[in-house]
């Protein structure tokens, strides 16, 4: 990850990711004051140690993740009334593809699954549509040219 880059989340993605850290933070210690199978075993190192040692680190390297994401999240607000024709992050757009509607939510990379409807900001689609109005057409070349009209912008309250 990028130092010192934003990371855009959702308040419910920012509240998941804290609860995810506090769970596995208490897991950790939970694991580290019962669980510490013996180094040794005969001459030997204990593999149940080893096998621990590398869950033990795997569990460090995802709080670490965790850490540096909230650390550095900035939660997506509805933008002022007199900005909500213009598309942005937290924006559900409404859109027309080849005589078709399509409608998504852009939000940060995090929290994009676009099985959902959900794009991120930093896709092609999502880059391209930041910044635009209501009735106007974006074209996107990857790697086919497609023109998106936009039909409606709706910002939630959060």
């Amino acid at each position: 990850m990028i130092e010192g880059k934003k990371i855009y989340l959702t308040q419910e993605g920012l509240e998941r990711l804290k609860n995810e850290a506090r769970n596995l933070g208490e897991f950790k210690l939970l694991k580290t004051k019962n669980e510490v199978p013996k180094i040794l075993q005969s001459e030997d190192l204990n593999p149940e140690y080893l096998s621990f040692q590398e869950d033990l680190s795997l569990l460090e390297a995802r709080l670490a993740d965790l850490g540096y994401i909230i650390k550095n999240a900035e939660v997506i607000k509805m933008p002022p009334k007199e900005k909500q024709n213009i598309i942005s992050l937290g924006a559900t757009v409404v859109v027309e593809v080849d005589g078709q509607e399509d409608e998504f939510e852009i939000v940060g990379s995090l929290e994009a699954n676009p099985s959902i409807g959900r794009i991120s900001n930093e896709s092609p689609v999502g880059k391209a549509l930041l910044g635009h109005e209501v009735r106007e057409e974006i074209v996107i070349s990857s790697p086919v040219k497609t023109v998106y009209k936009i039909k409606d912008i709706k910002y939630h309250v959060a």
